[in-house]
This record gives C-alpha cells, sequence and structure tokens, in this order.
C-alpha cells in the first residue's frame, strides 16, 4: 500500500510531519531561551503558540522585544525559517499534490481495443493524421509517456492514456485487442513498445515510425510489419520537386519531339495574365498555346474551363511551338531550370535532400549556420550578403530545409522578397504552418506530418494512392470521336479535364488550329494532363493509346 504512494503524496506527508515537528522545537527553545537569558519565565504552551505565530508570521502579541543577543538572533533565524516554510509549501508541496490528483483522471489502462489504433506517443508526424482519423470517425487512442503533453491532448478532445511501458509495461494491456499500432516515439521506446505488444499476444500490423533507416531491420525482427522513415521521405519529396531530372514537369513530354514544349512561367502581380480568366485572355487564338494548369499555394490546378482565372503569384504550366513559348515571356517571367539548386539547412531532411539532388547529378549549393562536411558557406539565410554569396537569383530552385518553424517561414518571405523569379520549396514540421509558408510565397510546401500521413492513411483508412502531388503526363492516342471535330472546340476539357496539344498528320504536327481545321480518322492526337484526366479521355471519346514514335 505505502508502495503504491505517488511522489507528491509523500512530500504532502512530509510537510504535515514537519510543521509539528518545528513548532515543537523551536518553541522548546523559545521557552528555554526566555527563562534563562531573557528572565521571563514562560511554559511550553506559551512557547508553542510563540513558534506558531512567528513560522506563520502571523504576529507576536505580548512576547516582544527581546533583549538578549542571543534571544535576538534566534528570532531572526525562526523568522527566516517561517518565511522558507511559506515559500516553500505551495510550489514544492502543495501544487504538485494537486497536479498529480488531476492526473489521476487521466486513464492509466487502455481501453476496450477492438477495431481501434493505438498510437504510441504522439508527435507532428502523426498530427495531420489523427486529424484524418477525427473526420473519418475512426476510434483510435494515444498512448502517452509525457503528462503535459496528455493532458493537452485530452484537452484537444483526443482520447488518450498516460503511462510509461518501461516502468510499467501493464498499461498496454488490452492492445492485443487493437487494429493496429503505430510506434511514434525515439528509435529505442518504437522497439520496446512493438516487443511489448508481441509478447501479449497482438498479432495485427504494427507501423513503426523511425528517425535512423539503419534500425529498420532490428525493428522488423523484433515484429514491426512496416518500419517508415518520414523525414527521409519527406527529404526525396522536396528533391525531386526541386530538380526536373527527378521529377520531369510532365511524363511523356519526348513524344512530341522537338515540335512542342511545355514551360513554366510565373505570373507576377503586375502581369496582365493575373487575374484574369483564360477566356479572357484568349491566349489559345492570340498565341497558339495551351494552358495546361497552375501551381498555386502547392495545388496544381488542371484547366478543366475557359473561365479559369490565373492567380497572381501562381505557376503556369504552357504548351505550345517554342516560337509561341516565347511570345508568352512579355506576359510572365519564364522559371529558370539551369542553374545550381541552394539548400539551406543541412540536418537529416536537408541532408537527405543534397544526397537525392547529387544522384540525379544536380549541382547543389549548401547553406548552413555551422561548418560541416558538406556545407558550402556558413551563413544566416536571412542574410542578403549570404543569399548573395550563394547566388540565389541564378539557381533553378531554393529548398528551405530549416528545422524551425517560424525561422522557416521568415526565410520564405526573405528568399521570395530576394529572388521573386525562383521556386522556392520548404520543409515544415508542423502541418498548419503550411498555409503561412504559401502566403508568404512558398511555391511548394511539405511537412513531415502530410508525409507520415499519406502513407499511414493508405494502410489505416483505406485510402487509394499515396501522393504528394498531382503529375502531368502526355500521351498519343487515335482520333476516336474527336474526329471531324476542331480539337479545341469539342470541349475536351469541358468533359474530360484534359487537354488536345497538337495533331499529327503524316509528317506534319500541327501546335496551332485554325477555325476550318477538323481532326481526321488517321490523326494521332496529343493530349496532355493528370493521370485521371487522361482515362477519362480515352473512355470519353472512345479513343486507344498510339504507341508509335513520333515521326
Amino acid at each position: 500500500m505505502l508502495q503504491r504512494l505517488q511522489r507528491s503524496t509523500w512530500r504532502l506527508l512530509a510537510l504535515l510531519a514537519s510543521l509539528p515537528t518545528a513548532v515543537l522545537l523551536f518553541g522548546s527553545i523559545y521557552m528555554l531561551g526566555s527563562t534563562y537569558l531573557e528572565g521571563k519565565p514562560v511554559n511550553l504552551w506559551s512557547g508553542l503558540e510563540w513558534a506558531s505565530e512567528t513560522l506563520t508570521t502571523t504576529g507576536y502579541g505580548a512576547y516582544a522585544p527581546w533583549n538578549h543577543p542571543v534571544m535576538i538572533l534566534f528570532v531572526i533565524l525562526t523568522q527566516f525559517v517561517g518565511m522558507f516554510f511559506v515559500v516553500l509549501v505551495f510550489p514544492i508541496y502543495v501544487l504538485p499534490y494537486i497536479e498529480e490528483r488531476f492526473e489521476v483522471r487521466l486513464p492509466r489502462s487502455l481501453p476496450d481495443m477492438t477495431g481501434r489504433v493505438l498510437f504510441y506517443r504522439y508527435g507532428p508526424a502523426i498530427d495531420s493524421l489523427l486529424a484524418e482519423f477525427q473526420q473519418a470517425g475512426s476510434p483510435f487512442v494515444i498512448f502517452e509517456e509525457d503528462a503535459a503533453l496528455a493532458r493537452n491532448l485530452r484537452e484537444r478532445g483526443y482520447p488518450v492514456v498516460l503511462g510509461q511501458i518501461d516502468e510499467a509495461p501493464e498499461g498496454l494491456l488490452g492492445v492485443e485487442q487493437a487494429r493496429a499500432v503505430v510506434t511514434n516515439a525515439d528509435d529505442h521506446a518504437n522497439a520496446t513498445c512493438i516487443l511489448l505488444a508481441r509478447e501479449r499476444g497482438f498479432a495485427g500490423p504494427i507501423y513503426a515510425l523511425a528517425d535512423n533507416p539503419l534500425y529498420r531491420p532490428p525493428m522488423l525482427r523484433v515484429g514491426a510489419t512496416a518500419v517508415y522513415t518520414p523525414t527521409h521521405v519527406l527529404g526525396a519529396a522536396l528533391a525531386a520537386r526541386a530538380s526536373t531530372r527527378i521529377n520531369p514537369p510532365a511524363e511523356g513530354l519526348q513524344l512530341l519531339g522537338t515540335h512542342v514544349g511545355l514551360t513554366e512561367f510565373r505570373v507576377r502581380a503586375d502581369s496582365p495574365l493575373a487575374g484574369r480568366t483564360l477566356d479572357e485572355l484568349q491566349l489559345r487564338k492570340r498565341h497558339g498555346v495551351t494552358v495546361i494548369g497552375q501551381w498555386h499555394n502547392g495545388q496544381f490546378s488542371a484547366v478543366t474551363s475557359a473561365t479559369m482565372r490565373i492567380e497572381a503569384g501562381a505557376i503556369l504550366a504552357v504548351v505550345g511551338a517554342h516560337a509561341h513559348l516565347t511570345e508568352v515571356e512579355r506576359l510572365a517571367a519564364p522559371i529558370r531550370r539551369t542553374g545550381p539548386i541552394v539548400v539551406a539547412g543541412f540536418g537529416t531532411v536537408g541532408g537527405k535532400v543534397v544526397e537525392m539532388l547529387h544522384d540525379a547529378h544536380e549541382l547543389t549549393i549548401v547553406i548552413d549556420e555551422k561548418l560541416a562536411p558538406g556545407v558550402d558557406i556558413v551563413g544566416n539565410v536571412l542574410e542578403h550578403a549570404t543569399l548573395s554569396q550563394a547566388k540565389v537569383r541564378a539557381a533553378s530552385a531554393v529548398v528551405l530545409a530549416l528545422s524551425n518553424d517560424s525561422e522557416g517561414v521568415f526565410a520564405t518571405a526573405v528568399v521570395r522578397d530576394y529572388a521573386p523569379e525562383v521556386p522556392l520549396i520548404v520543409r515544415v514540421n508542423r502541418a498548419p504552418n503550411v498555409t503561412r509558408l504559401y502566403q508568404v510565397g512558398a511555391d511548394f510546401a511539405l511537412s513531415v506530418g502530410q508525409v507520415a500521413g499519406q502513407i499511414l492513411a493508405y494502410h489505416l483508412l483505406g485510402e487509394p494512392a499515396v501522393a504528394v502531388e498531382q503529375r502531368l503526363k502526355f500521351i498519343r492516342a487515335r482520333a476516336g470521336l474527336l474526329a471531324g471535330l476542331h480539337p479545341w472546340r469539342a470541349q475536351v476539357r469541358e468533359r474530360t479535364g484534359a487537354a488536345v496539344v497538337a495533331v499529327e498528320r503524316g509528317q506534319t504536327v500541327f501546335v496551332r488550329f485554325d477555325d476550318a481545321f477538323l481532326v481526321r480518322p488517321d490523326d494521332v492526337v496529343f493530349v496532355c494532363g493528370t493521370l485521371s484526366s487522361l482515362n477519362q479521355y480515352l473512355r470519353e471519346f472512345q479513343a486507344t493509346p498510339d504507341e508509335a514514335p513520333p515521326t
């Protein structure tokens, strides 16, 4: 029984014992000092009364003043001891006792886990996923070891259990009924949780989020079903967004040969394109180019209607003959895809970004505040001198892989102001900060929570695919039901979301069509869109892919 008392309870019991002890001790000494030093005999009860009045700072009544120096020093000492008790009684004894009584209301054991997912430890990596779980109404429980964090999670409406699996492994009693387990602690604690869950008979899937990929095999050995390293996946996604060698603007672009190109343009706020619809601009008719879609706030919006409005700051994906694309440059600034890629921040994520870029034979310039192997410039990315030294304005992209979200948001604003045209890709820890990054000028922002959430949602919520962004693709197709129709007036976009960008007829490829142009049954059309829109096009126009190489 006594062994189960909490530390604050022992403190409170010690306080209750020390107070009367102090009163008795100082009261007895006062009785002897007053009798033999002051010549004012008092009994024990009077001494106890004086001691209690002094220790509680309530006053002395008729016992003052004193004449003997020893007595005066004793009174002073007792006063300081009393103040010491007053100062310490609340923060050391009373408040911890109240807090632990409050913590008792946090469950210390798992509820019925049938159909629930157990998350071991909370963190940014599962923040987005928990929001999806709540939105989908899928039951879950968080097992948290930090008391303050557990209370915060409960206030947010999350079902949480407080415990320490290394000190009290019985806290996992009932885990064998769970639908799945996700471990999100440090790698060593993850391994402990996996072992305990398997020892208790849990036979379902265990997904571990690891910090170090080297620990993946050991975690699989102790019982994990799958081990993921979200920070490394995040680094790979950022690198892919920065490099056209890793992630080309569109798959299948080579099918068009040299006839047609795809170029990305930045729409400045003062551009004649900003804020206007495609119907108003008539880019196809005036310049012979087709706008496939626009990147804005990290999302790619494919053009499905001429009423689509071009946003200021967006990046347009435009297809057309190279000469026609040059005409558009006076309306918007082309995105430079030559030059080094600047990476700011050389931690776990930044290191993975640089590793992938080097594997793709990209030239990089690495900025970090600390000198380390692989760092090219030691400096602060918030300073223009550092940006100038890194030649940021001549870069093909800038990747901000900073570990602090506040610094990342401000650095995004600084870099965007310094180099308005350069593609800016930003890493963020917490998903809610993604919106702030887009507000200050990021072209693409991704959090570790989004990455881990997409991976785990695929397994736990049955989402059909894991994708960071939509991909553009070009295909060649037979004319199908498009035969006899004008390529740009057949409502292809409205019906499918894809766009016809060129027509191959014999040895000639047409990229601009006059009013009299009609597709012939033996023509081959080039269509651009997302994977889903291209599939819709093939169904809607009963077309079949043509895999023959362009002439």
